[in-house]
């Protein structure tokens, strides 16, 4: 679990460099399936399947789902038995980024299908341990700031799509072998120069006492709720993230693929500015849920707006609505997840499971939208999301607060 891979001296604090260095990192993971999953396997399906697309991405989205969550879980574990997560990382980044770039050659459903399982399979080899290293690393005091940084990664993987469609095209060798390219620049640099500082407690086998000063004030069913909570706001994510540019093109068939890339930047984006100020405020006022509850409650309101805009300038500002709130959410809970599993011995596991949270609405999502959509719309789609979203932040509001 790298705790021996550093000589410096224990500090209440983790180094902002090593901080930076893992952002950029996570950024990249991003990168390795935001572009990919959001703009160009689309339009390729799109290429060889026609009218039967929908159906292609469905189980696509599937497949990947079940591939994803298996790795997580298991390649999260295998770095707890083996007490190392650096080593994982860099083979699950070689392999994935190796991958990414033969899908080019996929002309059929079915090879495709074949080409995204092994490919989740390795890029959640790298993801998995990855992301146990921040319970590792980072203390509970600097786990605001963490979200923030976190924010980073949809929005840079917003910006890479932005940039491998900028020429007009849709999927093909150069925009594969550039976002493949960037995730190796981007990952590599925390496996090289990362030497995070080691700090005690965090790696303690036993943090029983610590787990329930936690659960004093988040609640006795803490991790359950965030769990939940997660999911429902996931479940939101995961139709936009598959069918985000079938419903643009369902409000105006002119909308390109790069209209659709520079949207989802713009709301990344502005996230990042919003998840920084939000996490360090929950750092110094130790209120870790609040801003959850918040933007849970805007994304909601976002939902909502996407089921009665008329046009494409409300669809637009429903999504961006939606998408910064649902952003700055994901990244912080991602951070506060960690509060509610302290322990190390099986720190991968667990949040293997709670990765179940992005992959299982990937299970759910294509089914309902195949039933919802075709008879009733996008519309009433989308008022079922904004339900589920809030119910969301009913979860997170009934949590009991840290007392004065």
């Amino acid at each position: 679990m790298q705790m021996r891979e550093n000589n410096a001296q224990p500090s209440a604090t983790q180094s902002k460099r090593f901080l930076c260095l893992y952002a950029l990192a996570v950024a990249g993971g991003a990168v390795a399936y935001i572009p990919f999953l959001t703009i160009l396997l689309p339009a390729h399906v799109s290429e060889f399947a026609g009218s039967a697309a929908l159906n292609v991405l469905a189980i696509i989205a599937f497949a990947g789902a079940i591939a994803a969550s298996i790795a997580n879980v298991g390649f999260g574990w295998i770095s707890d038995i083996t007490r190392s997560r650096r080593p994982w990382i860099a083979a699950g980044l070689i392999l994935s980024s190796s991958i990414l770039p033969a899908m080019q050659f996929t002309g059929s459903a079915s090879m495709l299908i074949a080409m995204i399982v092994c490919w989740q399979l390795c890029l959640n080899m790298m993801l998995a341990p990855l992301t146990a290293w921040a319970g590792d690393c980072v203390p509970d005091c600097q786990k605001g700031m963490l979200g923030g940084l976190l924010a980073l990664a949809p929005a840079l993987g917003a910006l890479s799509g932005t940039l491998v469609t900028a020429g007009g095209y849709t999927i093909g060798a150069a925009q594969l072998t550039i976002v493949a390219a960037l995730v190796v620049l981007m990952v590599s640099p925390v496996l090289i120069f990362g030497k995070p500082v080691i700090i005690p407690h965090l790696m303690q086998q036993d943090r029983t006492k610590d787990h329930n000063a936690e659960e004093s004030y988040l609640g006795k069913y803490a991790a359950p709720r965030m769990w939940l909570a997660r999911l429902l706001v996931q479940i939101a994510e995961a139709a936009l993230f598959a069918f985000l540019l079938l419903w643009f093109r369902s409000i105006d068939p002119r909308i390109g693929e790069n209209d659709v890339a520079n949207i989802f930047t713009a709301a990344l984006g502005i996230a990042v500015l919003v998840a920084l100020l939000a996490g360090r405020w929950s750092d110094r006022a130790d209120r870790p849920i609040l801003p959850l509850v918040l933007c849970s409650a805007i994304a909601a309101i976002g939902l909502y707006i996407m089921s009665v805009a008329p046009g494409l300038a409300g669809a637009i500002f429903g999504y961006v609505t939606f998408g910064l709130a649902s952003s700055v959410f994901l990244a912080l809970h991602s951070s506060q997840t960690l509060r509610v599993l302290p322990r190390p011995r099986t720190r991968g596991r667990g949040l293997g499971f709670f990765n179940l949270t992005n992959t299982v609405p990937s299970l759910i999502m294509p089914w309902l939208t195949l039933a919802l959509v075709p008879a009733y719309g996008f519309d009433a789609l989308f008022l079922l999301l904004a339900g589920l979203t809030a119910i969301a932040c009913l979860l997170l509001v009934t949590m009991p607060g840290k007392p004065s």
